[in-house]
């Protein structure tokens, strides 16, 4: 009873989350009124300004009251250039900020297919373990619909059958919180290719096809049989 009072709380927290955010936050008014002026500087994509602060060996990895990263700025800002830059002065392209994001998830998330695939050659992991709810870049991919940016991550060697706390796999999330529509059925279907396992349940011992029979999703349905 505890467990599964545990497990309804978390996913009504995950429904809530997915359902009124990007599931990450992009700086805020009052985030940025407190920027030093090298994250300023990277948040306005002043290239010169941000050349000179690394010339004056400036903290890369300095943070904002969020735990972002100038990287984490450039990623949200879609801001290819400067997020080259940093990365040429040694920025790290696998730092989490507080809520356990990082640029792969972040342009992941965004359906941001060129800032995806200049995070993942620069070194990003699509291993990562990410959000509070130690899920991935794939799955956080898998429950928005986005068919290319999954098909990159699991090119990039995502584990296609990462589990996060709350029991979902890649294959759950793609059928318990998609629509059943066309962009879900690829996502099956480039999961399944992958070797994704459709007899892994949830937390509740409930398989990705009991969930698709129960929501009436044919051809989902008809991928997993």
């Amino acid at each position: 009873m505890i467990k599964k009072f545990v497990y309804c709380t978390l996913l009504s927290l995950y429904l809530l989350s997915a359902t009124h955010s990007n599931a990450q936050t992009p700086p805020s008014s009052n985030e940025i009124s407190q920027y030093s002026p090298f994250l300023m500087s990277v948040l306005k994509g002043d290239a010169t300004k941000v050349q000179g602060y690394i010339s004056q060996d400036i903290d890369l990895e300095q943070r904002d009251t969020a735990g972002r990263t100038a990287l984490h700025i450039a990623a949200f800002q879609s801001d290819e250039d400067m997020f080259s830059l940093l990365v040429q002065a040694g920025s790290n392209v696998n730092a989490f900020e507080d809520d356990q994001y990082d640029v792969v998830t972040i342009a992941a998330v965004a359906n941001d297919i060129e800032m995806l695939e200049l995070a993942l050659s620069s070194g990003g992991d699509a291993k990562n373990t990410t959000s509070p709810y130690a899920g991935t870049a794939l799955i956080a991919a898998a429950h928005l619909g986005h068919v290319k940016v999954v098909e990159m991550l699991l090119n990039a060697g995502s584990n296609v059958d990462h589990v996060n706390n709350l029991g979902w796999t890649a294959l759950l999330e793609a059928i318990i919180l998609g629509d059943g529509g066309s962009n879900y059925v690829e996502i099956v279907e480039r999961l399944l290719s992958f070797g994704a396992d459709k007899t892994r349940t949830d937390n509740q011992g409930v398989l990705p096809i009991t969930h698709a029979r129960q929501r009436g999703y044919t051809e989902i349905i008809r991928l997993l049989e």
